[in-house]
């Protein structure tokens, strides 16, 4: 009894030190959206993009329509890209265009998504791993071409186009390496035919890159070993046929100098 007393007693006391605790003040209570977007892009160029992802929800909870809550959701997919997070910013991306088919700024969209899988490989560590891009798995890489693809395919004439066609070059041709990797492998394997089919995929689906003379040297290779000549002879040929033509330039990954700048208020919300 006394017991039940003490934790009835207990139980007051904790409920009037609960009472008596202030209530947190919520500073961005009487904020505008201006507001509200101005301390996101300050964030932003802080680099601090988890604040900046804040004062964006923040902003589009509280003000769910106009420019500001529209351009909050495209700043929202750079944050996601900068901060890491691939697979956010890529889900944001994927909101807007469904949201905004129509809108002007779509292409943004488009380009930001390519752009996160693009750099999914990136990291600090997988650079240590591999200093070759096409050694990593292509599946991102993949990805990253047919987002730019889809951005070239629907905006040709958008100011993100140019730039997506060269990062599909160097894709391309980092995709293609990547099937060599893996058929230089089955050759070490002692699979033969794998080997040559997965050669033979990137001298008919990427033509033009520099991995289809080390594909047609697997194939002539592989080919041998498992004692079929005349397709042998056939790889040949066609090798001799690619000497002919002169080695081709592997496209360099394009740089991002000077892309925070366009990111940030595509909108024209502010001037500055």
């Amino acid at each position: 009894m006394i017991a039940l007393r003490l934790l009835a007693l207990l139980t007051s006391l904790l409920i009037l030190a609960a009472c008596a605790m202030p209530e947190p003040i919520d500073e961005t209570k009487e904020w505008s959206a201006s507001q509200f977007y101005a301390k996101a892009k300050e964030a932003l160029k802080d680099s601090d993009y988890e604040q900046a992802i804040k004062y964006y929800d923040s902003l589009q909870a509280r003000y769910p329509f106009g420019p500001y809550a529209t351009q909050a959701q495209l700043d929202t997919i750079y944050a996601h890209y900068k901060n890491g997070e691939p697979d956010s910013a890529i889900a944001a991306a994927d909101h807007f265009i469904k949201l905004y088919p129509q809108n002007a700024y779509v292409d943004y969209a488009y380009y930001l998504k390519g752009l996160a899988n693009y750099n999914r490989n990136t990291s600090i560590l997988t650079r240590l791993i591999s200093s070759d891009p096409s050694q990593r798995d292509a599946g991102a890489a993949l990805a990253s071409f047919n987002d730019f693809a889809e951005l070239v395919r629907r905006f040709p004439d958008s100011k993100y186009s140019a730039d997506a066609r060269q990062r599909m070059l160097y894709l391309r041709n980092n995709i293609a390496k990547y099937q060599i990797h893996v058929a230089r492998y089955y050759m070490k394997r002692g699979a033969y035919l794998a080997a040559a089919n997965r050669a033979n995929r990137v001298v008919t689906q990427f033509q033009r890159t520099d991995a289809v003379k080390e594909a047609l040297e697997i194939m002539v290779d592989a080919y041998t070993r498992l004692g079929m000549a005349e397709l042998a002879a056939d790889a040949e040929r066609v090798y001799a046929l690619n000497l002919e033509n002169g080695k081709l330039v592997t496209e360099e990954p394009p740089q991002e100098k000077g892309f925070l700048s366009t990111v940030l208020s595509p909108f024209g919300l502010d001037k500055n």
